[in-house]
């Protein structure tokens, strides 16, 4: 059985394969192409253990993702969200793989805000910002700056040696000036994107901060109870999600305004792979505000794991 490493996988994939591949999972999803039963999600004393499987026609294998959300885990020395992919052989069942999926967790969602921001922000795009420097924040970063030509990029979180830290490494790492906001509201003053990657219960972005033609990916909180974004934020914004489904059991940014009475589910404009597969145009003439709302879906494990053994298979010939 082959046993992938995490450095396997940094060596094997890169952001702009990861882009691609996710990318075509999503117009999959939205040809019908995939099973993708709902994840588990068992909370475990401070955390969340998540069993995530799923099937896409013509990968030749079906992936199973068993992911942990620990917050408190960086003061451990851990992720925040460890990672492994069970994979499966399609045509015998038969266990074939078994990947370390901390790395490919976070290339993969760092990939869908790239191709979600392909659809949805402003063409000429040359600021972000990054709400959330962990291990995730650092992913979002450079898928930004694989899609988008960026100049700035501000960088806020709550703790300021995280911040500090990130914009150390990533003003080293990335083509692209990296600074550091004292505030969410600096952050995010002239963004054209912004992405938040926190585990937050309370809204870190509000609409009284952010220019009138702003793309958002809210790419963390994903629990009933927990929200990245504030009412008026969603209310106002053409909103576009992972999965319907999903982001109206999990996505707290859209099932807290719900409950409000300030929206409701008919103010998601489409699925992803709806705008992928050319169902619902994405940003036209007049757009203001877009919400990409991503809980994470199994699809885009498996595409980047099974773009990750083909990579392997080619290394050996």
């Amino acid at each position: 059985m082959l046993f992938l490493t995490d450095s396997d996988l940094e060596r094997l994939v890169s952001m702009g394969d990861a882009i691609e591949a996710v990318e075509r999972a999503f117009e999959k999803l939205a040809q019908g192409l995939v099973q993708m039963p709902e994840r588990t999600i068992m909370a475990v004393r401070d955390g969340y253990i998540l069993q995530m499987p799923c099937y896409i026609e013509g990968l030749g294998i079906a992936t199973t993702k068993i992911v942990s959300t620990y917050p408190d885990n960086p003061k451990r020395g851990l992720p925040t969200t460890p990672a492994w992919i069970v994979v499966n052989d399609a045509e015998t069942g038969m266990v074939k793989a078994i990947l370390e999926a901390t790395y490919l967790t976070a290339l993969r969602t760092g990939a869908v805000t790239a191709v979600a921001a392909k659809y949805l922000a402003p063409k000429e795009s040359r600021v972000a910002t990054i709400i959330g420097c962990g291990f995730q924040g650092r992913f979002q970063a450079w898928a930004l700056t694989e899609a988008f030509r960026l100049q700035t990029l501000w960088a806020y979180d709550i703790s300021k040696e995280r911040r500090s830290r990130f914009v150390e490494e990533m003003g080293e790492r990335l083509n692209v000036e990296v600074l550091e906001a004292e505030s969410g509201a600096q952050a995010v003053r002239e963004a054209d994107i912004i992405v938040t990657a926190t585990t937050s219960k309370e809204p870190v972005v509000r609409r009284s901060w952010l220019r009138d033609k702003v793309h958002i990916s809210a790419i963390g909180s994903f629990q009933p109870d927990h929200r990245e974004l504030d009412t008026e934020t969603v209310r106002e914004a053409k909103l576009v999600v992972d999965s319907r489904e999903a982001a109206l059991r999990e996505a707290g940014d859209i099932l807290i305004p719900i409950r409000e009475g300030a929206i409701t589910e008919g103010r998601i404009y489409a699925e992803l792979g709806e705008l992928v597969l050319g169902l619902k145009p994405g940003r036209v003439e007049g757009d203001g505000l877009t919400i990409f709302k991503s809980v994470g879906l199994a699809i885009q494990d498996a595409a980047v794991a099974s773009l990750a053994l083909r990579r392997w298979r080619e290394s050996l010939e």
